[in-house]
């Protein structure tokens, strides 16, 4: 057994030596191992996020189930930054219906290329059909086939039922290797995140989350993170997340495991009677910050200064505690936003029932 393990061992070495892969460098690799060829059927499509390799991560509540659909869309990104007046009537228009039937649930921006995705819904309610939209850089839109593509999935377990099942994910993101996926569980901590491998293997119970709402002065577990960004926090991964009504709080990425409860750290009180819809992490002036758009209190741009510093807020709060922020005045009525590149963002604006999309400075 001893030569054996001398053997094994000096095996190994030679293969590191020649340059041969491991196991996670293969992952990193090619995030496309695993994937199948087939039709995507989508019950719903909500959130969306970007992995490595031009891989879209697609979240559908109402199937409770993550798709990774390898887009194929890596050639490089362009010097365009797309503006499309009236979005929603040009989707609208391609799909044979009207503006007002179009629901805009996600946007998110493929590294890989700078194009723009779209989750949309033709019509109302949680049952209303999906579709996936692409914008090109120089603003030219597309559907998303999804009937002979390359794709893998993950189902999520314990997940919310009845009414709340729109909000079994309410928000997800890829990190180093993983999926972090926000939403409701069935069970009594019902927030919950979860972080999922990818090549996708098998979704776990997740983590239970509850936070202190200051605006609501007590300790909450029921309600799901609304949107949330991963973010270091004296060298350590952390997520910052938003809830309705607006904590913002703090949460260790290494202490996600299945099955296991969690407190996060309320680090801002935002405001009240207002729901986050977006947020990106940027530097500007070599300083850090939150751009986030929200529902009733327009686009906010929150310093993370001093953010390491908090130790969490455990009291009541009548308006505003944390961290601190501005709003930007000159761009309103923004409904979803993500970055593009270090030194711009798209976002989605709605005036009245119209909405266009638009590349604007960082702030």
């Amino acid at each position: 057994m001893l030569h054996r393990s001398i053997a094994l061992a000096a095996l190994a070495a030679l293969l590191v030596a020649l340059g041969a892969p491991q196991a996670a460098d293969v992952k990193t690799a090619d995030v496309t191992t695993g994937l199948t060829a087939g039709a995507v059927e989508l019950k719903s499509a909500g959130p969306l996020a970007f992995g490595p390799q031009g891989i879209l991560f697609v979240g559908d509540p109402q199937a409770a189930t993550i798709y990774a659909i390898d887009t194929g869309d890596r050639a490089g990104p362009g010097k365009g930054q797309p503006n499309v007046e009236g979005i929603n009537g040009k989707i609208a228009a391609m799909l044979g219906t009207e503006a007002g039937a179009i629901r805009i649930n996600d946007l998110a921006v493929n590294p890989a290329s700078g194009n723009v995705y779209l989750s949309v819904a033709r019509g109302s309610g949680p049952t209303a059909p999906a579709v996936l939209m692409r914008v090109t850089r120089d603003g030219k839109l597309s559907e998303v086939p999804l009937k002979d593509v390359k794709s893998s999935k993950a189902t999520i377990p314990n997940a919310a039922e009845g009414r709340s099942r729109q909000e079994a994910i309410t928000h997800l993101a890829y990190h180093k290797g993983r999926v972090l996926v926000a939403g409701l569980s069935n069970e009594d901590w019902a927030s919950n995140l979860r972080s999922i491998p990818f090549p996708f293997d098998k979704a776990e119970k997740g983590t239970a989350i509850q936070i202190f709402h200051g605006a609501h002065g007590k300790f909450e577990t029921k309600a799901p993170i609304r949107v949330f960004t991963t973010y270091q926090v004296g060298g350590e991964d952390q997520l910052l997340a938003a809830y309705t009504c607006t904590p913002l709080v703090k949460i260790p990425v290494s202490k996600l495991a299945p099955g296991e409860k969690l407190v996060a750290t309320t680090v801002a009180e935002l405001g009240n009677r207002n729901r986050p819809l977006s947020m990106i992490v940027y530097q500007k002036d070599g300083k850090d910050y939150v751009l986030m758009a929200n529902s009733a209190r327009g686009l906010m741009k929150i310093s993370l200064a001093g953010v390491d510093k908090i130790e969490g807020i455990k009291t009541r709060v009548a308006d505003k505690a944390g961290l601190s922020y501005d709003t930007i005045k000159d761009v309103a009525g923004v409904q979803k936003l993500d970055a593009l590149g270090k030194e711009n963002a798209v976002i989605l604006v709605g005036t009245g029932g119209k909405l266009d999309l638009k590349t604007i400075n960082l702030p």
